[in-house]
C-alpha cells in the first residue's frame, strides 16, 4: 500500500498542472430516498458555496413572481386584482373602489355559486381576458364590413388591461359633472383645484387613478361657497355636494352599481341632480365597463353610424329642433344585430 502511494505522488510531481484532470467528488448514496415524493428532498440543507464551485453550476433559482401591485378587497377580503375574472355584457366588469377603500367585483364566489334569480346578476358568459375577442367575433359575424376597422383600431377599454382598471365611482361621476359644457383643459384645471381644496385630508381619501381625490365623507359637509373656490359654478358645486351626500348616506353605493342591471343603473343615476342620460350612459360604458349601453343621443355615435351606413356626414334637423346625423329609430334598427356588444361597436 505504501509503495502505491509513493508511486502516485511521484506521478503527480512529474505531470504538468495543466494536464491534470480533476476528479469528480464521490458522494455517498443516501440511505433514504430523496426524490420529489420524499420529504427528505425538501428538508435537505442547501449546498455551501464551496460545494457549488466543486460540483459545477447549480440549477438557477426560481424567479420571484411579482403580484399585481393593485391590491384589492373583494367583499371586504384582501386579494390581488387578477387580469382574468368572470365577465358578462350586462354586468359591471370593472372592479369598483368603495369610499372606505375596499374593492368590489361582480362575480364573487358567493355569486357564482348562487342562482341568478337569487342574486339578480346574470351568469357570466366569458372572462375579462376573452370578452373583447368574443365581442369582436360577434360584431364581425353580424357585419363583416367591420372586420378591417376592428383590425385597425384596438379597443383598450374592453381589453383585459382596461377591465383591470379599478374605478372610484364617486370620483368618476364628479369628474363627469365638472366636464359638462367646458373644454377638456378647463375640466382638468377645475379637477386639480378641487383636489387642492382637500390636500390636508389626504389620509382620508379613497381614490384609484388620483390618490388625492377626496372621499364623499369630506365633500358632503362642505358649503357650496367653499366648493366654488375650485372654479365650479354654483350649480355644479350644488350637484357635487348632493352627489357626495347620496354616497355618504348609502343611497348610492358601489354595491348597487355592481348588482343593478342596465336599466336600473340609468334610472337611479339620472334621478341624481346634475346627471343627465348621456352622462350616465358614458359612466356606465367607460367606468363600469358595460358593453351594451347604446347612446342614440351621442353625436359621435350618430356621425359614425351615418358615415358607415349612408356615407353621409351632413347633419339633418330632427323633430324638436335638435340636430342629428341619423334618426334614433334608424340607429336602433341598425344596432340591434350587434347586441349585447353595441357599445364595443361604437368604439370603432
Amino acid at each position: 500500500m505504501s509503495s502505491q502511494r509513493t508511486l502516485r505522488r511521484a506521478t503527480l510531481r512529474s505531470t504538468p498542472i495543466s494536464d491534470r484532470t480533476p476528479q469528480p467528488l464521490k458522494h455517498k448514496s443516501p440511505e433514504t430516498p430523496t426524490g420529489p415524493n420524499s420529504s427528505e428532498a425538501f428538508s435537505a440543507e442547501p449546498a455551501s458555496d464551496e460545494e457549488k464551485l466543486v460540483d459545477g453550476p447549480s440549477t438557477p433559482p426560481r424567479k420571484k413572481v411579482k403580484i399585481d401591485s393593485q391590491a384589492s378587497t373583494l367583499r371586504g377580503r384582501a386579494s390581488p386584482v387578477t387580469l382574468d375574472r368572470p365577465a358578462g355584457p350586462h354586468s359591471t366588469n370593472a372592479p369598483l373602489r368603495t369610499p372606505r377603500g375596499s374593492r368590489l367585483v361582480t362575480y364573487t364566489p358567493e355569486v357564482l355559486n348562487s342562482s341568478p334569480s337569487k342574486t339578480g346578476i346574470p351568469r357570466p358568459t366569458t372572462s375579462t381576458s376573452q370578452l373583447l375577442d368574443q365581442a369582436c367575433a360577434h360584431l364581425i359575424q353580424a357585419e363583416p364590413r367591420l372586420e378591417p376597422l376592428i383590425a385597425k383600431h384596438h379597443c383598450h377599454l374592453f381589453s383585459a388591461d382596461g377591465l383591470a382598471e379599478v374605478i372610484d365611482p364617486f370620483q368618476s361621476l364628479c369628474s363627469s359633472i365638472m366636464a359638462q359644457q367646458v373644454s377638456g383643459a378647463a375640466a382638468s384645471s377645475t379637477k386639480n383645484k378641487f383636489i387642492n381644496l382637500f390636500q390636508d385630508d389626504v389620509k382620508d381619501v379613497a381614490s384609484t387613478d388620483n390618490p388625492n381625490f377626496p372621499s364623499p365623507a369630506k365633500v358632503a359637509p362642505c358649503s357650496v361657497p367653499f366648493l366654488r373656490q375650485a372654479g365650479l359654478s354654483a350649480r355644479k358645486a350644488e350637484y357635487i355636494k348632493g352627489l357626495a351626500e347620496k354616497f355618504e348616506s348609502g343611497e348610492l353605493t358601489a354595491a348597487m352599481l355592481i348588482n343593478a342591471n342596465d336599466e336600473e343603473i340609468l334610472e337611479k343615476l339620472t334621478a341624481v341632480r346634475g346627471l343627465g342620460l348621456w352622462s350616465v350612459q358614458m359612466f356606465a360604458c367607460f367606468a363600469l365597463k358595460r358593453t351594451d349601453i347604446f347612446s342614440t343621443g351621442d353625436l359621435g355615435v350618430q356621425r359614425g353610424m351615418a358615415s358607415f351606413y349612408t356615407g353621409k356626414k351632413a347633419q339633418a334637423k330632427a323633430k324638436g329642433g335638435k340636430w342629428k346625423y341619423m334618426s334614433e329609430s334608424d340607429m336602433l334598427q341598425h344596432s340591434a344585430k350587434f347586441a349585447p356588444y353595441r357599445y364595443v361597436q361604437c368604439q370603432r
